[in-house]
This record gives structure tokens, C-alpha cells and sequence, in this order.
């Protein structure tokens, strides 16, 4: 009888070295925490300083905008209000405001179930190494890099460089070219932020992923007609793949069937039977079963 695979923290290579660390690629969050203790930004300090120049451009095209009028502001932000008026704020003072670390500056839902703080000195050093936070307005970010508050929307477009995601895809894929070369990727982004690089593309050939996987998460409904149905959650994933980003750090998972393993606490489990490969990599299902009529 062949003995079960255990997947190590760390896997090792075929060659006999250790395996590169997977990289977890995570959106922002809409809401940000306020303030902060570390000093002004210097764009120049953050991570992939091969954007500062992209960074720098967005920055000044942002505060023009921010001059503009109230209902040029508010379509390109999204708010109104008291809300528009703090997020003027914000962005017209991204060099002088207060800095916090990224990981803590975003507090989504997503954010919150991956409670950082809760995570042991190890997996806070593996989150630093091996997270990688997109960004509207820095293009990408590690946990620990100090950043200010902001708001800008990825899908958005604005003058003079276009729509954003469209606008940071070449610099974008290009500066995290050595960063995934080779290396599995667990790609969590929405659709908008994962529009804002190619990692697959042919002009990128020479420094691609070893492998690609996404993530969906079901609802499995009643049989119809023998065949099983599921609905897609869409309100609630971020949330739930706050809790798979804590598995996949605290376990090294580099491979769907690592998840086997993963008991989600909202009850999901993934489905090998459900994997689907496409030319973008490959989707992992995570599906909770239809409760049990007792």
C-alpha cells in the first residue's frame, strides 16, 4: 500500500531543494483604518521600487483630481457626502498623513478573517514574505509596507493615464515577474484587480508561475434530476478566503490537493471533482454540502 502524501510547510523541489514559498496574491479593502503611527510616506521605500515612477504619476494625476469638482470627485470615488469629503482628504495628503503597515491599514472582511494579529511570529513572517496586496493607487504592496490612507477604485478611470487596471497591467506584470517566476500562485483577486496584470501573457513567457490556482466557493443545493447544483458565492468571498490565506500560510500549500485537509470554519471543503483548468490556470472548488435534514 502506497503511504499518504504529506505536504511539509515548506515542500521540497524535484531536485532536492526546498520549494519556493507559494505567493498569495489578495486585493485591498474598501475600508481602511484611519491614522496611523509611522512617518510620511516615501514612495521611494516601498516594495517593487521599479513602479515609484507609475506611483508618482498616479499620485499627482489623484491630487488634481481632487481639485476638481464635487461631482467629478464622487464618480471617481464612489461616495458622497461626508464619505467624499474624508476621501478628498485622504488623497490630498497621501505624502503627509500618517503611515501604518498595509496588512493593517486594509480592514475588509477579508482582513478580518484573516485576523493577523491572532497569527504566530512564523506565519506573520511568512505573510510578509510570501502576501502580495494589489493596490489601486501603489500598483502592489507587501503587508509591511508603510502606507497612508486613501481611496481610489481599481476600475476606475482617470485622467490623464485611463482606466487603472489597463494602466498598471505591463509595469504591474513586469515588476512581479521575479516574484512568481517559477512559483505556484494562489491568485485570490476579483475580476478587477486580476485585469491589472498577465503573468501568462506571450510577451512574459520567460518568467511565468509554475502554476495558477483561483479559488470558488459553493453552495451545493438539492439534486435535480440526479444531478448535483450549486450557487456561486459571490457577497460573502472575501470573507471566506480570509480563512483559506491563514491554511495556506500555516501549511506551505502548494497544491489544490493540499486543501483536502482544510476544514473551513463556515463549512467548506474542497471538491477535487470540480477543478477546472482553463488558460488562466486552474479554479479550485471549495463547496458546502446541503445541510443534513435531521
Amino acid at each position: 500500500m502506497n503511504s499518504p502524501v504529506v505536504h511539509a510547510a515548506f515542500p521540497v523541489g524535484q531536485d532536492g531543494e526546498m520549494a519556493p514559498a507559494p505567493v498569495i496574491l489578495l486585493p485591498p479593502s474598501e475600508g481602511k483604518a484611519e491614522g496611523g503611527l509611522g512617518k510620511q510616506l516615501r514612495i521611494a521605500n516601498l516594495s517593487f521600487s521599479q513602479l515609484e515612477e507609475h506611483r508618482t504619476t498616479l499620485r499627482a494625476a489623484l491630487g488634481a483630481a481632487m481639485k476638481g469638482k464635487e461631482a467629478g470627485r464622487a464618480k471617481l470615488l464612489g461616495v458622497k457626502g461626508k464619505a467624499l469629503a474624508a476621501a478628498t482628504s485622504a488623497n490630498l495628503e497621501v505624502l503627509t498623513s500618517p503611515t501604518m503597515p498595509a496588512i493593517e491599514r486594509y480592514t475588509g472582511v477579508l482582513y478580518d478573517a484573516l485576523d493577523v494579529a491572532s497569527l504566530s511570529t512564523r506565519d506573520r513572517k511568512r505573510l510578509n514574505k510570501q502576501v502580495l496586496i494589489f493596490s489601486r493607487l501603489w500598483g502592489v504592496v507587501r503587508p509591511d509596507d508603510m502606507i497612508p490612507d486613501y481611496k481610489l477604485k481599481m476600475g476606475a478611470t482617470l485622467a490623464p493615464v485611463g482606466k487603472l487596471s489597463t494602466w498598471w497591467r505591463e509595469p504591474l506584470t513586469a515588476a512581479l515577474a521575479s516574484s512568481v517566476n517559477g512559483t505556484v500562485v494562489w491568485n485570490l483577486l476579483p475580476k478587477e484587480h486580476d485585469n491589472a496584470w498577465a503573468p501568462l501573457s506571450p510577451a512574459h513567457a520567460a518568467t511565468t508561475p509554475s502554476a495558477v490556482f483561483s479559488v470558488k466557493f459553493l453552495d451545493e443545493g438539492e439534486p435535480t434530476k440526479g444531478e448535483r447544483t450549486f450557487t456561486t458565492v459571490n457577497h460573502w468571498n472575501k470573507l471566506l478566503k480570509g480563512a483559506l490565506v491563514r491554511y495556506i500560510l500555516e501549511t506551505g500549500a502548494d497544491d489544490p490537493k493540499a486543501l483536502a485537509k482544510f476544514r473551513h470554519p463556515e463549512g467548506y471543503r474542497y471538491d477535487r471533482s470540480l477543478t477546472e483548468t482553463t488558460p488562466a490556470g486552474t479554479v479550485v472548488s471549495m463547496v458546502r454540502p446541503v445541510p443534513k435534514v435531521r
